[in-house]
């Protein structure tokens, strides 16, 4: 399976959170299956985790030349996964993929938020005697969930965020391959030279976690038509960006207000041009000339770091609960 992500952004923590990413220079299945325990339960709602399998760390940074695995080393692993993954209760099964860096070969096994949270795994997958126990991430490190937690956890398995529901009023057709494909360009992906056409688009949207249902009846959930349908508002009334904008201010003459056209489309179009309208209409620079100094002092009416052109996490990596 393809990974989603650039795995070069991967190892220099571009556009993934390093406590989203867990280098390993070789095979711990006991510490690993913690880690995808951790990441699949997903506590914080980060959008789940990355495991590099084949790459040493000092301090948290991954070294490089990387270390890398043997593929007939990888090809075992990926055999034995199948076995640990059927210890999840209740089942659970991450992406791996074979990566290559600096002229070797890498696992990286992506680990998305489990739509049946809470899951628990053995506390030592290789041991005879197995105890089921719930992991969180705590930071960067992984940790068992007590107490509290434990409870906040459990918790979960009433919690499906809406954009995580499968839908059957979506079907492909509603779904634009062009979007797509802008969306692969965009954070760097590999898929995005593949066919898009037909069940290829599946394929894809399987990847990216967007499917859900048994395998006779797939059904895509919200957040694929959140991202790639062009008319959003089809499934979900009223999804557009509406501005008002106050000349005098709100306060000072709430009657002197004029509103901008309704911005409409799929949700990262909505918000790139939302965004350039904000730049384009309301952004103003205030040039002052102090009388004894010979440098001019600028400033603007709306801080200009809250309108970065940078796609929010919800396009970046399925961290859409936090977008």
């Amino acid at each position: 399976m393809a990974l989603l992500a650039d795995i070069n952004d991967l190892l220099k923590k571009r556009k993934v959170e390093s406590d989203r990413i867990e280098f390993k220079k070789g095979w711990n299945p006991t510490a690993i299956y913690r880690s995808i325990c951790a990441f699949a339960n997903d506590i914080e709602d980060i959008g789940g985790g990355y495991i590099l399998v084949g790459v040493e760390a000092i301090d948290g940074v991954p070294v490089r030349p990387v270390t890398g695995l043997s593929l007939t080393e990888i090809d075992s692993i990926q055999r034995k996964m199948i076995d640990y993954n059927n210890m999840f209760e209740p089942y659970y099964m991450p992406r791996p993929s074979v990566e290559e860096v600096d002229g070797k070969h890498i696992l990286a096994i992506w680990v998305p938020s489990g739509v049946n949270r809470p899951y628990a795994i053995p506390s030592d997958v290789n041991a005879k005697l197995k105890k089921p126990t719930y992991y969180v991430r705590n930071g960067s490190s992984t940790v068992e969930a007590k107490g509290e937690v434990l409870d906040e956890l459990r918790g979960l398995a009433s919690h499906i965020p809406f954009d995580d529901r499968p839908n059957p009023d979506i079907k492909l057709d509603d779904l634009s391959s062009s979007l797509m494909r802008d969306f692969f360009v965009s954070i760097g992906s590999k898929l995005k030279d593949q066919d898009l056409s037909g069940n290829n688009m599946l394929d894809a949207l399987e990847q990216m976690n967007m499917l859900d249902g048994p395998t006779e009846r797939r059904y895509i959930k919200n957040i694929a038509a959140m991202m790639f349908c062009d008319h959003p508002e089809k499934f979900f009334p009223k999804t557009q960006v509406e501005i008002v904008f106050f000349p005098e201010g709100r306060e000072r003459n709430p009657n002197n207000m004029f509103e901008a056209p309704v911005i409409q489309g799929s949700v990262p179009r909505m918000i790139n041009d939302t965004l350039q309208y904000l730049r384009t209409m309301v952004i103003r620079q205030r040039i002052f000339k102090p009388k004894d100094d010979e440098h001019s002092i600028k400033s603007f009416n709306y801080p200009q770091c809250l309108l970065s052109p940078r796609l929010p996490r919800v396009c970046a990596h399925r961290n859409h609960r936090r977008a």
